[in-house]
């Protein structure tokens, strides 16, 4: 006897269906940083004075681009290999929250407020009256770590728990707990930017108690980039996440205030206008029937909607025949039944007459002779009724009819 062969998946496979779960944006990212440490590497570009964030450069030439380069150049294999193994779990969770289009607004806020920070903090030490530092001015910094502190913050506080596991050595409050990694990191790796994850830490929090909110637009507007033309190729993509809402105001702080809603909603306008004037899919076709697909031309009746709803020569005859029948099943047999055309019997006594209407002035008697004929052939005389009536009268038709009913 043959045993049982199990046969586990390649490596290759167990990578793909990895890199196919990570949502759109956080791939992405991934992606450009990883390609742009490879070109740097294989062009041998190692000096990063000039994309780097560097406060004195920022402030006497006005180069604000530094901003953003610096988040995606990293200095090191190690560099970008942790930086990224960790935006995978943070990322991937937030933009399953948020969606692929609010979580690239919100990475490209945080990393304007963790410049803004990073340059008043570098700027009260290198001018104050006391003790002059000028060493944060010229400090360069690059990595995406001052974002990911920012995440830490956000994922920390929408987590709702009350304590988190450092490297799965100890616990710690979960509020202290980004703290704590900062003051790890500060104290195991070397050449680390304190002030970088410090402004991280900061903007975290400032997005966290609602500061941002008003920087912040409404579901609307991140819908309208959705609907976009020039951005239909990575709507249609699976990993790509459409933001669904949740909170109506648009920002998902876990600390709000009452005030953090109107003032939310007076930016509303703004928003949606700047969402219109971008160029929209047209989804006319698609609003004016819901149930249309192109792929498949033709109107169909919902299951569970009235029977009105079926468009008449879609359903099939034997649809047909079994709708007949069972309606024939719950209604007592008259002594003569009129048959109108819509499949409907209407009995009739011998002392009233039928009221006058367009269905009854198309119908027609099935002869009793006819009944006979069928039922002497074994068919229940009911069943021989609606079958006639299907048959439009047709003999040969309806034996056929009864003989799919029996067979």
């Amino acid at each position: 006897m043959r045993p049982n062969i199990v046969s586990e998946a390649s490596v290759t496979t167990r990578v793909n269906q990895w890199w196919e779960g990570i949502p759109f944006i956080t791939s992405a990212v991934v992606a450009v940083c990883a390609a742009i440490y490879l070109v740097c590497l294989l062009i041998g570009y190692d000096s990063f004075v000039g994309i780097c964030f560097l406060p004195s450069a920022i402030i006497s030439q006005f180069q604000v681009y530094r901003i953003y380069t610096s988040i995606l150049f990293h200095g090191s294999f190690l560099h970008v290999f942790f930086n990224m193994l960790a935006l995978v779990p943070l990322g991937s969770e937030l933009e399953r929250i948020m969606g692929s289009v609010r979580l690239l607004y919100t990475v490209l806020l945080l990393a304007l407020s963790n410049a803004v920070l990073h340059l008043l903090i570098a700027l009260l030490v290198a001018y104050n009256p006391f003790y002059p530092y000028s060493f944060l001015m010229n400090e360069c910094a690059i990595g995406f770590s001052g974002i990911l502190f920012s995440m830490i913050v956000i994922e920390t506080s929408l987590s709702g728990v009350h304590s988190r596991s450092v490297f799965g050595l100890f616990n710690v409050p979960a509020k202290w707990y980004p703290w704590i990694l900062l003051l790890v990191f500060q104290l195991l790796l070397t050449n680390i930017s304190l002030l970088g994850h410090l402004s991280g830490i900061l903007s975290g929090f400032a997005y966290t108690y609602g500061i941002f909110n008003l920087v912040i637009p409404g579901t609307s507007f991140f819908s309208g980039i959705e609907n976009s033309t020039w951005l239909s190729a990575c709507v249609r993509r699976p990993k790509f996440i459409l933001c669904t809402g949740g909170n109506p105001s648009g920002y998902i702080p876990s600390y709000t205030n009452p005030n953090s809603t109107s003032s939310g909603s007076a930016t509303t306008n703004l928003w949606s206008h700047l969402s219109s004037l971008m160029p929209q899919r047209d989804t006319s076709s698609q609003s004016t029937d819901s149930t249309q697909d192109t792929r498949f031309p033709g109107r169909g009746r919902t299951l569970g909607a009235p029977r009105s709803e079926t468009v008449p020569g879609i359903a099939s005859d034997l649809n047909l025949q079994t709708r007949l029948l069972d309606n024939a099943n719950s209604n007592s047999r008259p002594d003569m039944t009129t048959i109108n055309s819509g499949g409907e019997r209407l009995p009739l006594n011998s002392g009233t007459e039928p009221i006058n209407s367009p269905q009854q002035q198309q119908a027609f008697v099935v002869s009793e002779e006819d009944i006979q004929k069928l039922v002497s052939m074994g068919f229940d005389k009911t069943q021989v009724e609606v079958a006639l009536a299907a048959a439009d009268g047709d003999l040969d038709v309806a034996v056929e009819i009864l003989m799919t009913q029996q067979g």
